[in-house]
C-alpha cells in the first residue's frame, strides 16, 4: 500500500486525494491494532491447567467464526472514493497487466524463433537424406539393370564349367605324380639284367621265365585292385623278383593273403 501511495505521488496526483488516503489507512490501520489487543486480552485469561489447552481451541474457533461471519455479512467496501485516486491506481493496475502481457509476448515471440529454426534444421536433414535414399536407389536400379537376374541354366553351365577346371586340373597332376613315379622307379629300381649272379635270377633263368621290373609290380598290383577291388589279392608267380616282393611287404606298400602267402596285395591307402 506504501508502494502504491508513493507511485501515485509521484506521478502528480493531487495532494488532497493523498491526504484522503492516508487517512483512511491510518483509520484502518488504527482498527486493526484494536482488534489484534482485544485478541491478545482474550488469550491471557486465567485457565485451569487441565483445561488450558480445550479452552484456548474452543476461543480461536469461536473468533474464526465469528470473523467469518463478519466478512461473508459486510460488503467489500472501496479504499476511496477519490475519483483522482481510483484513476492511478487503476493506471497502475493496467500498467503492470502491460508489462506482464509484454513479457510474456516477448518470451512466446522467442520461444516461435527457436521452433522455426529447429524446423528449418529438420527439414534441411529430410532434404538431404531424402537425396541421399534417391541416389542410391537410382545407383541400385542401375545396377540392377546392367547386370541381370542369374538364370538357372547360366548357373548350371558356370557349375559344370568348374568341374571341367577340377578335372582337367587332377588330370595334370596324376599325370604329373606317375610321371615323376615312374621316372623315381626307372632311376632306381631298373629292369633286371640277364647278366647278374643272384641266386634267384639264375633259378628264374633256368626255369626260362622272363623277370619283370618293379614298375610293373606295382602297374599289377593297382590294376588288380582297380579292376576287381572285391578281389584285389594277386598271385605271385616266378617273374615276380623275391627281393622286389620283399621290399614292398617290408615298407607296407604291399600286403600278403593272411591265408595264402603266396598272393599279395596293394595296401589300401585310401581307407
Amino acid at each position: 500500500m506504501a508502494e502504491h501511495l508513493s507511485e501515485i505521488t509521484n506521478t502528480a496526483g493531487p495532494v488532497d486525494a493523498k491526504e484522503e488516503l492516508l487517512g483512511e489507512c491510518c483509520t484502518i490501520w488504527k482498527q486493526m491494532e484494536e482488534c489484534q489487543r482485544k485478541l491478545m486480552l482474550l488469550g491471557t485469561e486465567t485457565m485451569l491447567p487441565s483445561d488450558a489447552k480445550l479452552s484456548l481451541l474452543m476461543l480461536q474457533w469461536k473468533a474464526l467464526t465469528a470473523e467469518r461471519r463478519q466478512w461473508q455479512a459486510k460488503n467489500p467496501e472501496i479504499i476511496s472514493t477519490n475519483p483522482d485516486v481510483l484513476l492511478e491506481l487503476g493506471k497502475e493496475e493496467l500498467q503492470k497487466v502491460k508489462n506482464d502481457l509484454e513479457m510474456m509476448l516477448s518470451t512466446v515471440q522467442l520461444k516461435n524463433k527457436n521452433l522455426e529454426e529447429d524446423l528449418k534444421r529438420e527439414k534441411q536433414w529430410y532434404e538431404e537424406q531424402k537425396h541421399m535414399l534417391d541416389t542410391i536407389t537410382e545407383i541400385e536400379e542401375e545396377a540392377n539393370a546392367q547386370v541381370g537376374p542369374p538364370s538357372t541354366e547360366s548357373l548350371e553351365i558356370r557349375e559344370s564349367n568348374e568341374l571341367k577346371n577340377k578335372i582337367l586340373k587332377l588330370k595334370a597332376f596324376k599325370k604329373e605324380i606317375l610321371s615323376a613315379f615312374v621316372g623315381f622307379l626307372d632311376e632306381h629300381f631298373p629292369l633286371i639284367e640277364e647278366g647278374g649272379n643272384t641266386k634267384n635270377k639264375n633259378s628264374s633263368a633256368e626255369s626260362g621265365v622272363e623277370l619283370i621290373s618293379l614298375k610293373e609290380i606295382l602297374e599289377n598290383l593297382i590294376n588288380k585292385v582297380v579292376a576287381t577291388p572285391h578281389e584285389p589279392y594277386l598271385t605271385i608267380n616266378e617273374s615276380f623278383w623275391p627281393p622286389y616282393i620283399e621290399l614292398l611287404l617290408r615298407y607296407g606298400i604291399a600286403l600278403r593273403h593272411p591265408q595264402d602267402p603266396n598272393r599279395m596285395r596293394l595296401q589300401p591307402f585310401h581307407k
